[in-house]
């Protein structure tokens, strides 16, 4: 692939981004690939691919960073967000019918930790706008990227009912993934994190694999499911949470999701706002429930680490805790485009070790 660095440098276009509000700024950045992806005007972040496939339930990813889901909710940027070297983009979390979120304002800065803390509570457009928006992206998947579609559920439907919007999630974005994450670990969706618990987990990862089934059989395609979870989880928890991947044979798990604790952030302005904080001070808490997971998964369940990657190091330390793959979020904000290409290149050189 020819080699075509980036015409702006992030280091002058953080500043600017950094002056304004958070989500305005996150608005105003995915507005602007949205509108300039695909066109010559896209080589203002474009970025080099690292080559360095590897095979994982059945996919073929190119390189080992991928685009967490949360930052592109909607689908709107896959193929100008793929142009900055990443392997595997997820986007989302969609929910069946659109929903506004929580009242703003709702994401805050830490820079002193490289952290973010976002109570953005799945605001997004909806399945239908959500899937016209995959549909359109064309480049990223040509070219070899994996798309991960990331599926939740409404605010409004009651956590008993939590099951029917999953499903109808699946449903609809079965045909356009390459696989299908599950996300029962925001905790900006009131009790959505119960859906962790033993018995809940099981009647829903149950009725997903169930659906899958069904879905297989029509289509002629198999999906991989990946299940979402939080880094906030006892060591019993998490081997509850493996057991029950491996019982209802669900393809691989993404640790983690952002954290509910402040004790890596006490002190700092808008520590005390309440959501999820994700960047560096996450780092060990993912990797602490990534070596859980491995230890409790075997050596073949996929895993993929994601939380507190804003540095190459800190993605080749979730290859030793035992992820297979690396997903980054946080880390692009604040360290830009760059970030991809280190991560997968460091990760390259610690495969061929």
């Amino acid at each position: 692939m020819r080699v075509i660095m980036a015409l702006v440098p992030y280091a002058l276009t953080r500043p600017f981004l950094f002056g304004l509000d958070p989500e305005q700024a996150h608005d105003l950045a995915l507005g602007a690939i949205a509108r300039l992806q695909n066109t010559p005007a896209q080589l203002a972040w474009q970025q080099p691919r690292v080559s360095d496939p590897v095979t994982l339930a059945g996919l073929r990813f190119p390189n080992r960073v991928g685009l967490a889901a949360g930052l592109d909710k909607n689908g709107r940027c896959i193929d100008g967000l793929g142009a900055m070297g990443f392997g595997f983009i997820e986007v989302g979390t969609v929910t069946p019918r659109a929903q506004p979120g929580n009242p703003k304002p709702r994401m805050f800065r830490l820079p002193d930790a490289q952290a973010l803390i976002n109570r953005l509570g799945f605001n997004n457009e909806g399945l239908d706008s959500f899937l016209a928006n995959v549909q359109r992206a064309h480049r990223f998947r040509a070219a070899g990227g994996v798309l991960g579609l990331n599926i939740g559920k409404n605010a409004s439907t009651p956590i008993e009912r939590a099951v029917d919007d999953y499903l109808l999630c699946l449903e609809g974005v079965y045909r356009h993934a390459d696989y299908i994450t599950v996300n029962i670990s925001s905790p900006n969706t009131q009790n959505l994190r119960s859906l962790q618990s033993d018995e809940a987990l099981n009647a829903l990862l149950g009725a997903l694999q169930e659906r899958r089934e069904q879905l297989q059989r029509q289509q002629a395609r198999t999906v991989p499911i990946f299940l979402k979870i939080a880094p906030d989880l006892a060591p019993e928890q998490v081997t509850v949470i493996a057991h029950t991947v491996r019982d209802n044979r669900i393809d691989g798990v993404i640790a983690t999701n952002t954290t509910i604790s402040r004790e890596a952030v006490k002190g700092l302005p808008h520590a005390s706002e309440a959501g999820g904080l994700s960047g560096a001070p996450v780092l060990d808490a993912s990797n602490a429930v990534i070596r859980q997971l491995r230890q409790a998964l075997g050596p073949t369940v996929p895993i993929i680490g994601v939380g507190g990657v804003m540095s190459a190091d800190a993605a080749v330390s979730k290859r030793e805790a035992g992820a297979d793959l690396v997903q980054i979020y946080t880390g692009l904000i604040y360290q830009g485009p760059a970030l991809v290409g280190a991560c997968a290149a460091a990760l390259k050189r610690h495969a061929l070790r």
